[in-house]
């Protein structure tokens, strides 16, 4: 049993989907999965396995940011024995032809971090997704008629930052969203040896300035919930 999740041997999937939000987990383990059953509810970040389409699968939320992140990946990876990961979560649009509620497939994560300046010395790390479950997940998304985004983005440490245009310098360079988690998620998956793949839903725009309510946000991003959920047991 680890510290922060405290699931029994046997009691998580070797694949799993990670939200961010715990009610976003509980969503997807009520509504996608069959005879779903919590095994963590530590912190109230809610852990759930069940079966999807007859193959066992899990849902874990993570908190928001790269230190929680950080916490339930390693626990994932190093005590469960969790082989192919797949992020469901949300991020800003940083570009002008990336419009509210399109899908983003993150091919590689830029960071503002230091976490891994930490971890190698000074030195820069280049965290890219799984090609493997990439292209899978592009395959599931455009046979139904949805076109995702593929590119890099950004994961951040500041929500609220000093400097309201610097997002502007990452989309000069192809920089295609924000969000907070996937930068770590890859070099852990990288550590570890395991797929890892970040499925993301616009939920606000930094040129437009629109943004979904949380309720959307839980609830209504079923897209990149039915796309990673095909690629998890794909």
């Amino acid at each position: 049993m680890s510290i922060h999740i405290a699931a029994k041997p046997g009691e998580i999937a070797e694949s799993i989907l990670l939200p961010g939000d715990p009610l976003r987990a509980r969503f997807i383990a009520e509504n996608f999965l069959e005879s779903p059953r919590q095994y963590s509810d530590i912190r109230n970040i809610l852990g759930f396995t069940g079966t999807y389409k007859g193959k066992q699968l899990s849902v874990q939320g993570t908190g928001m940011g790269i230190p929680s992140f950080s916490i339930y990946a390693n626990e994932l990876f190093r005590d469960y024995g969790v082989k192919r990961a797949i992020r469901v979560g949300t991020a800003g649009s940083m570009r002008e032809e990336v419009k509210l509620r399109d899908l983003v497939f993150a091919m590689s994560a830029c960071t503002d971090s230091g976490v891994n300046r930490n971890r190698f010395g000074g030195r820069d790390f280049a965290p890219t997704a799984s090609f493997g479950l990439l292209k899978s997940a592009y395959e599931i998304a455009t046979a139904r008629g949805w076109n995702p985004v593929v590119g890099p983005i950004l994961s951040s440490d500041l929500f609220y930052g000093e400097d309201g245009d610097e997002w502007k310098l990452w989309a000069k360079f192809g920089v295609v969203a924000v969000e907070m988690e996937c930068a770590e998620l890859y070099t852990l998956a990288a550590k570890y040896g395991r797929e890892a793949l970040t499925i993301l839903t616009i939920s606000d725009s930094l040129i437009s300035h629109e943004l979904t309510s949380a309720e959307e946000r839980q609830k209504t991003f079923t897209r990149m919930m039915k796309v990673a959920l095909d690629t998890a047991i794909s």
